[in-house]
């Protein structure tokens, strides 16, 4: 019989009657999507709240649809495309003002869907910053995925880039720094060039909560050919 909670013990991790496995592969992009290729746009705030693995997700649609939900993940320690496990709880607008009440680390961005990819485009202190996810529902599928051309790096191992670690000291040292500017941009893209193919995969650098524009920029440029210039740390 199933545990109902499951859980993650190491590396391994066990669905239960209402957790289910996350499988999950991201990368940087140089740019947004073209709109021509977008299905889908919905603009998203995510509250992650202090002290807990809890994410508070408020989703409004571009056709006036507003989703709200409380989502749980438990990470595994391990690389690669399984990320853990998630839960996921629909809210009606009076759960969500509730729960929008409490401490959380705030992120919000604009999401584009444009398959196999939904691409997340920052705003506020990580403006500048697109980011893109592909989600699958077995390993097989996870391991013999091939991003697209636009896919500049992949940074699924960098535990950074994870929303919960985005939201939190990211925020701080970018605000105002390399992401916001048009030439950080350009620099990726032409990083891209040589590597469009078969991106570079990432696994997590520093165990230091504040890390700086550089380290980011390197971190989309390593392998790729770029010289990268930060303005600001």
């Amino acid at each position: 019989m199933m545990d109902k909670a499951g859980g993650v013990q190491g590396q391994s991790v066990c669905p239960g009657k209402y957790a289910r496995v996350e499988r999950e592969r991201r990368f940087l992009l140089a740019e947004p999507p073209k709109p021509s290729t977008v299905t889908v746009t919905r603009v998203i705030a995510d509250r992650y709240l202090v002290g807990t693995r809890l994410r508070l997700r408020r989703a409004d649609f571009s056709d006036g649809r507003c989703e709200r939900k409380l989502t749980q993940k438990v990470p595994v320690s391990r690389p690669g495309g399984v990320q853990g496990l998630i839960t996921n709880t629909y809210l009606s607008p009076t759960e969500y003002d509730l729960l929008a009440s409490l401490p959380a680390a705030v992120l919000s961005k604009t999401r584009f869907s444009v398959p196999p990819l939904g691409v997340d485009v920052f705003d506020g202190p990580l403006q500048g910053l697109v980011l893109a996810e592909a989600e699958f529902t077995t390993d097989e599928e996870t391991q013999s995925f091939i991003p697209p051309s636009e896919c500049v790096a992949e940074v699924t191992d960098d535990a950074r880039f994870t929303g919960d670690g985005l939201s939190r000291p990211l925020a701080k040292s970018c605000s105002g720094g390399w992401l916001s500017t048009g030439s950080a941009r350009s620099d990726i893209k032409d990083g891209a060039l040589s590597a469009r193919h078969k991106p570079q995969r990432h696994e997590q650098q520093s165990n230091g909560a504040d890390y700086r524009s550089s380290e980011l920029l390197d971190l989309a440029g390593q392998g790729h050919g770029a010289t990268y210039q930060s303005s600001r740390d």
